[in-house]
C-alpha cells in the first residue's frame, strides 16, 4: 500500500475508533497513557466504554467499508451561502447567539461569555497535514475575527474534534479555559503545555463565570493512533447559563435515545440543542457511533428542547453520503413529521442563529 494511502487510512481509522494496524493490535496496549482512575460503570481501569452499548467495529469491517462501499460524489470545494460572520465582542444578558464555523465548531455567545465547541481551523482533520479528510468549506468565521474566547469545549479526541494546532493558536491569541472529558488533557498539554485545561467525568460539572458546564453521557469512543482506542473519555455537554440551558453533542450514536432522555431528565427545560446530523453512511458501519438525520430529529423531540441546530455535515468528507444529503434528508423528515423547519436548522458556515426570546 502506498504511504499516502496508508496515512489516509490511518487517519480515517482514528476518526472512527478502529486501530489502523488491525483489531488485535488495537487492544495490545495494557496501560492507559492518558488517564488513571478508579473503575466505574463506564471505565474498566484501562479503557472507557458505553454501558450496555455497542463496541467499535474492528479493522476488517473498516476495510470492508473503505474498499467495498460506493460513495456519493462531493464537489471539489463548496461555498457557503452565508458570508463569513464577524461576531460582536459580547452578547449580554439572556440573549443567545450561535454562529456556525464548520463541522462541530460553533461559537456560542450568551451572558457575556464566548464559548467555542470542538474548534478546528486546520485544512485537514488528520494527524498529518498532507493526507486525511480535507476541508471542503472555509471556516464561517476567520480566526482573526474571533471575539475574545473565554471557554473551549472539546467533546472527544478524534481529529475532527480535537485539533491541537487550532488549540495552540487559541492559547496564544486568547488563553481560554478548555473543558474536556477525562484523559484529553494529556493530549492537549503535550502540544500546548501552558493551556488551561480542566477535565470531568460523566455526571460532573465545572463552573466558570456565569456558566456551569455539565458532562453528560453519549454513545461514542475515542482514538488518536494505533492502539489507544477508548483511553480518553467522550462526552456531551449541557451548558447552563442565565439565559437557559444548551445541550451540545459533538458525536453520538442514537443509543435508543438515552443521551436525550438523560439530558431531559437531569436538566429539565433546554433552550437549544446542538446536534450532529451527518457522517452516517453506510449504516451497518456507522449506526452505533453517528446518528442519521431521522435519529437526530427523534433525539431533539425526546430532549424537549425548544430549538435544535444541526452540525457535523458538509465540511469534511468522512463517510459515504453526499455533501448536502444530511441537510436535504433532515428538511424532508421535518416536513414528513410536521415539525416546523425553524425549530431544527442545519447551519451553514457563517450562518448566525439568534434564539427567540424566552419570555
Amino acid at each position: 500500500m502506498k504511504r499516502r494511502s496508508f496515512l489516509r487510512l490511518s487517519a480515517l481509522a482514528a476518526l472512527f475508533g478502529t486501530g489502523a494496524t488491525g483489531s488485535a493490535m488495537a487492544v495490545a496496549r495494557a496501560s492507559n497513557p492518558y488517564h488513571a482512575g478508579p473503575v466505574s460503570d463506564h471505565f474498566d481501569g484501562t479503557r472507557f466504554f458505553n454501558p450496555d452499548g455497542s463496541a467499535p467495529k474492528g479493522f476488517s469491517d473498516f476495510l470492508k467499508w473503505q474498499f467495498g462501499e460506493g460513495r456519493e460524489p462531493w464537489p471539489a470545494a463548496a461555498t457557503s451561502p452565508h458570508a463569513k460572520a464577524k461576531p460582536a465582542a459580547r452578547v449580554e444578558g439572556d440573549a443567545l447567539r450561535i454562529t456556525m464555523v464548520g463541522h462541530a465548531t460553533m461559537l456560542i455567545q450568551t451572558a457575556g461569555l464566548n464559548i467555542l465547541t470542538d474548534p478546528v481551523w486546520s485544512d485537514r482533520a488528520s494527524p498529518v497535514g498532507f493526507a486525511g479528510p480535507k476541508r471542503f468549506t472555509a471556516p464561517g468565521i476567520a480566526f482573526e475575527d474571533l471575539p475574545k474566547i473565554d471557554l473551549v469545549l472539546v467533546s472527544h479526541n478524534h481529529y475532527d474534534h480535537l485539533d491541537v494546532v487550532t488549540l495552540a493558536r487559541l492559547r496564544q491569541a486568547h488563553n481560554p479555559l478548555v473543558i474536556t472529558p477525562l484523559g484529553n488533557d494529556a493530549i492537549i498539554l503535550e502540544h500546548a503545555s501552558t493551556m488551561r485545561v480542566m477535565t470531568g467525568d460523566w455526571g460532573q460539572a465545572i463552573r466558570s463565570g456565569p456558566a456551569t458546564i455539565h458532562f453528560e453521557p453519549c454513545h461514542h469512543w475515542s482514538a488518536r493512533g494505533m492502539n489507544d482506542r477508548s483511553m480518553a473519555l467522550w462526552s456531551a455537554f449541557v451548558i447552563e447559563t442565565p439565559g437557559g440551558k444548551i445541550l451540545h453533542i459533538g458525536d453520538t450514536g442514537f443509543d435508543k435515545g438515552r443521551p436525550y432522555r438523560n439530558a431531559r431528565d437531569r436538566h429539565g427545560k433546554l433552550r437549544a440543542a446542538i446536534l450532529p446530523v451527518g457522517a452516517y453512511e453506510p449504516r451497518w458501519f456507522m449506526k452505533d457511533q453517528h446518528q442519521n438525520p431521522e435519529e437526530a430529529i427523534e433525539g431533539f423531540l425526546l430532549s424537549g428542547a425548544d430549538h435544535a441546530l444541526g452540525h457535523h455535515w458538509g465540511t469534511f468528507r468522512l463517510t459515504n453520503e453526499g455533501r448536502d444529503a444530511p441537510r436535504e434528508v433532515l428538511e424532508a423528515e421535518l416536513a414528513r413529521r410536521g415539525v416546523a423547519p425553524a425549530r431544527f436548522r442545519p447551519l451553514h458556515p457563517g450562518e448566525v442563529w439568534d434564539a427567540p426570546d424566552t419570555a
